[in-house]
């Protein structure tokens, strides 16, 4: 047993020991906090939906509110409330072991998932190293700071953290699923803002047969992917687990890690080294990649139109509807296109540049900032969202929606492989009712 914890640590892979709350119901779990960041209505009935128990909602920081004047103030409240949940025994006894998990949303059955603590000494973010773990997409280092401070000194961590396996025979999960399901379910329960439901099954950590058995095949199937891995991609190093939502969040994780080992020098072992993640298969059918689409501020139609010109080969059209702009951008005819919307005008971008669209759009984007333009953009992950927000904010003329074409996932590892990690936000993995809800705890400090 020890002989096998060596071996999945050596692959990036902690068993960990995870928290869960006496009572698992409809009000514990919440989204993802970097959904919904120009919605804070959501995040109002979420707290109306939740109120009255213990949740989730009282343990995050949803981005919404990160630029509020007492964002100090929410984190202090947020670690006290931590250390409060663990005084007043709102969890169980912490259980060593994974936790097997399907996810039922309103557009997809069954996503299966594993929860384990990955090693963030095999993870880096920083660009050119090609680490066990890698981030798919571009991190911005001035995202981490605030995400770092709600991380830093916290009692507790909740995942919302999803890491790929390139395991195209999907070898490893359905067989995990037969071995959890002889038991019975550890949790079970609706999620609330009608986002489907989710039942995990616990895989004991303890050192007996049965989970003996477990652990055995988990270590022996990602052990396998390992191997592959190193001949698969270019650069010969080993590539087993791709970021595919929560870079920015793994990588605040990641800098506290480097704190408290600068810190403390002969700690090596501390649970700030390890963050608790969810493991997917990219080949999971129940896996939808989305586009996620940029909201610019301070920038009318016109001037997006002229800054998206640069485009290679770049044509406009003019669009009556945003229903049609939708089919349209849904269904390109061009190697790329982009949809334009502001002051109730639409407009279809094409252009010859292949590949992904964020690899041709962001370098634009980021060149309009570095020459002085007053931009601003938020990344938004639903259409409907992104027409809804262009029509509410662009009657000014001053904000403008870019609506992308969708996204295929084959090809991620290899491309991230060769190339290094895509443009930041190049694609979300479903919509945003999809995303991950916390649920699990494991105790850093």
């Amino acid at each position: 047993m020890n002989n096998c914890r060596q071996k999945l640590n050596s692959l990036g892979v902690e068993v960990p020991e995870i928290l869960l709350p006496r009572n698992v119901g409809m009000k514990w779990p919440v989204i993802a906090c970097d959904q919904f960041t120009q919605d804070r209505d959501y995040w109002e009935r979420t707290k109306a939906a939740v109120s009255g128990s213990p949740s989730t909602l009282d343990l995050i920081f949803p981005e919404v509110f990160l630029s509020d004047a007492d964002s100090a103030d929410r984190i202090k409240n947020i670690h006290s409330t931590m250390s409060r949940f663990l005084k007043d025994e709102v969890f169980e006894k912490p259980r060593k072991g994974f936790i097997y998990l399907e996810r039922d949303t309103p557009f997809h059955k069954k996503r299966r998932g594993l929860i384990a603590a990955i090693d963030l000494e095999k993870y880096e973010w920083k660009t050119g190293s090609r680490p066990l773990i890698r981030c798919t997409e571009g991190t911005v280092s001035d995202r981490l700071p605030p995400r770092m401070d709600i991380r830093r000194g916290a009692p507790l961590e909740l995942p919302h953290v999803l890491l790929l396996i390139d395991d195209d025979t999907d070898s490893l999960l359905p067989a995990v699923a037969e071995m959890a399901k002889k038991n019975a379910h550890f949790y079970n329960t609706q999620l609330v803002m009608e986002s489907g439901s989710v039942t995990g099954w616990f895989l004991d950590g303890a050192e007996d047969e049965k989970a003996s058995a477990a652990l055995s095949f988990i270590t022996e199937k990602l052990e396998e992917l390992c191997r592959r891995s190193a001949g698969r991609y270019e650069g010969g190093q080993p590539f087993l687990f791709a970021v595919g939502d929560g870079n920015h969040s793994l990588a605040a994780a990641k800098g506290i890690w480097e704190e408290y080992k600068t810190i403390h020098k002969n700690d090596y072992s501390h649970p700030c080294r390890y963050a608790l993640v969810e493991i997917e298969n990219i080949y999971d059918p129940a896996i939808q990649f989305e586009p996620i689409h940029r909201l610019v501020f301070n920038a009318g139609f016109d001037e997006i139109v002229s800054i998206l010109s640069a485009l290679p080969d770049f044509s406009c059209s003019h669009v009556d509807s945003s229903k049609e702009l939708a089919m349209l951008c849904g269904n390109p005819s061009t190697a790329n296109c982009f949809g334009v919307i502001s002051e109730g005008r639409y407009a279809l971008l094409e252009t010859s540049a292949s590949g992904i669209a964020t690899a041709c759009l962001q370098p634009l984007l980021d060149n309009a900032l570095l020459n002085g333009k007053p931009l601003s953009i938020d990344y938004i992950h639903d259409k409907e969202e992104l027409f809804r927000l262009s029509a509410i904010n662009g009657t000014s003329g001053q904000t403008t929606g870019i609506l992308l074409p969708p996204v295929q996932k084959s090809g991620l590892f290899e491309t991230v492989g060769r190339l290094g990690p895509l443009p930041r936000k190049s694609f979300s993995m479903g919509h945003s009712c999809e995303k991950r809800f916390y649920l699990e705890c494991r105790k850093l400090f």
